[in-house]
Formats: C-alpha cells, sequence, structure tokens
C-alpha cells in the first residue's frame, strides 16, 4: 500500500504516523474549526477567502492566531502536500485548526495547532448534479442563533443527526432550522432560492453557515446585477420558489429538483455553474 501525507504544524507526516494524542481537544470537546477547499486546475479556489474566515473564527474562539499563518504559507504547503501525494487533478482539501491539549473544559493555553488533508476527486471542475435532489426539513434539533452559529466548527453533532435522518428517509439532503423554525441552510451547503429571477438567501443573522461558495455566488450575482435578497427563508419562501439550489466550497451548485409537493427547474443554476468553472481556468 502507497504511503499518504498530512502536513501537521507545518511538517510533512505518514497520514499513520500518531501524531496527535487521545488528549487533543478536537477529540474530547471539539474545540477545533475546519476549511473545506477545492483545488481544480491547478488552482486552490478562494484560498485567502477560507483562511480569511478560519482567522476570524479563531478570534472569535479566543485561540491565538501565529503570525505564520497566512494565505501564501497556506499555500505552499498546501502545494507541497499534494505533491507529496502525487495528486493531479481534482482534490478535496481539509484545513483544521485545534487549541492546543490541556484542560479540562477550561483550556491551560489558547495556542493552536493545525493539519492539511489532501483527497482525491473524481470529478474534473464543478459539476452540476444531472438529477435533481430531493430534500426535507430537518426539524427534530433546532440551531441556536449565537455568535458561534456561522462558524465552521468541529461541534458537528447537529449535522451528524440531520445526516442520520437524511439516510433513514432516503432523501438527498436535509434543511436545517433555527429556533425560530426558519430555515437556515442544509447538513453542508448553503442555500438560495430563485423567485422572478431574484435570489434569496438566509442571513447569517439567522445563524446560517458564513460559507465561503455562499460569498462567490453573492459576487457573481452583484457582477451580474441579479437582484439579490438576504432575507428568513420559510417553508413558503420554498414551496413559493422557482429554483432551490445549495452551495458548498466542494461541490459549487447542487440544484434541488423536489422539495414536498414542489418541483423546481435549474436554469440558475446551471448559470452559476458555468461562472465558477470560469473562475477555476
Amino acid at each position: 500500500m502507497l504511503d499518504s501525507y498530512c502536513i501537521y504544524n507545518g511538517h510533512v507526516i505518514s497520514l499513520y504516523e500518531p501524531a496527535i494524542s487521545f488528549s487533543n481537544r478536537a477529540f474530547r470537546y471539539g474545540d477545533s474549526l475546519f476549511e473545506s477547499i477545492r483545488y481544480t486546475n491547478g488552482k486552490i479556489m478562494f484560498l485567502a477567502d477560507h483562511v480569511k474566515r478560519i482567522k476570524l473564527s479563531m478570534t472569535t474562539l479566543r485561540m491565538n492566531v501565529p503570525a505564520e499563518f497566512t494565505t501564501g504559507n497556506i499555500e505552499t504547503l498546501i502545494f507541497h502536500l499534494l505533491e507529496q501525494n502525487n495528486i493531479k487533478q481534482d482534490a478535496r482539501i481539509r484545513l483544521t485548526v485545534f487549541r492546543n491539549e490541556g484542560g479540562f473544559y477550561t483550556p491551560d493555553t489558547n495556542d493552536i495547532s493545525f493539519l492539511i488533508e489532501t483527497e482525491a476527486l473524481e470529478t474534473t471542475g464543478y459539476q452540476l448534479n444531472q438529477k435533481g435532489l430531493w430534500v426535507d426539513v430537518y426539524a427534530e434539533i433546532k440551531k441556536q442563533i449565537n455568535k458561534i452559529s456561522n462558524l465552521k466548527t468541529g461541534s458537528a453533532l447537529l449535522y451528524v443527526m440531520a445526516g442520520i435522518t437524511k439516510t433513514s428517509l432516503k432523501l438527498d439532503d436535509c434543511l436545517l432550522v433555527n429556533d425560530n423554525g426558519n430555515i437556515i441552510e442544509s447538513i453542508s451547503s448553503n442555500i438560495f432560492v430563485v423567485k422572478n429571477g431574484t435570489l434569496y438567501t438566509s442571513p447569517t443573522a439567522d445563524g446560517c453557515i458564513d460559507g465561503v461558495m455562499r460569498k462567490q455566488i453573492l459576487d457573481i450575482a452583484s457582477q451580474n446585477k441579479i437582484l439579490t435578497f438576504e432575507q428568513t427563508l420559510t417553508v413558503h419562501t420554498l414551496t413559493n420558489g422557482d429554483e432551490v439550489f445549495l452551495t458548498n466550497a466542494i461541490k459549487g451548485i447542487q440544484w434541488v429538483g423536489q422539495f414536498k409537493n414542489k418541483f423546481y427547474t435549474n436554469q440558475k443554476s446551471v448559470f452559476f455553474t458555468e461562472k465558477l468553472n470560469a473562475l477555476a481556468k
């Protein structure tokens, strides 16, 4: 079996080397953050936005941000790791940051360690799903609205439980709701609704993840003079829409074919996928 590698605190190590102990705070308390990043056509897509988000999140969680934790340094490490793992085509990159071990709920230190992993993808570029997703609401556990609602943390039990429900109901995805019962996101994506050519997406104030791909879609919409509103989404908003699509950094855009008894088209999904692939060239 060929060895695979990751980068731990700037050093290339084998994936099978026991570098992280059982007392790691990500393992014990979910005291961690992560970014999922797409590599395609020789480019690490939107890396500056990913690094900016994780650094702001670290500040929110009162983690110390090392001076060398810059976009340029992270980019160099990622390219080095892709080469070490002999990945020539598309890849999923995961950047994880966790508070160093020590203490119980109260940490002994706010210094951090980081891990970079790469995984080859079978698809090239952003490919829109041919068949629309079948989705429904997961409301058994509601997402609280607070200062960490928008962060991608290792505390992901809500998403795990929604994923289990998705599988048991044979859905393609589940839509999550906040304390107020409003739809905010799916298991791993932000959500957009199209009505009469206008885009609507949940505001971060409602508790959704502040997605990097969400930001790109808002930017592309602005550049192409597509009217966009960040407003609270409800079941009525979705059933009244012409189109619904989900966005994340790895898949780009996934269009929804059915929500409850409503069926959708995918015109805007095709448009935005084409724009994303143009950015990857």
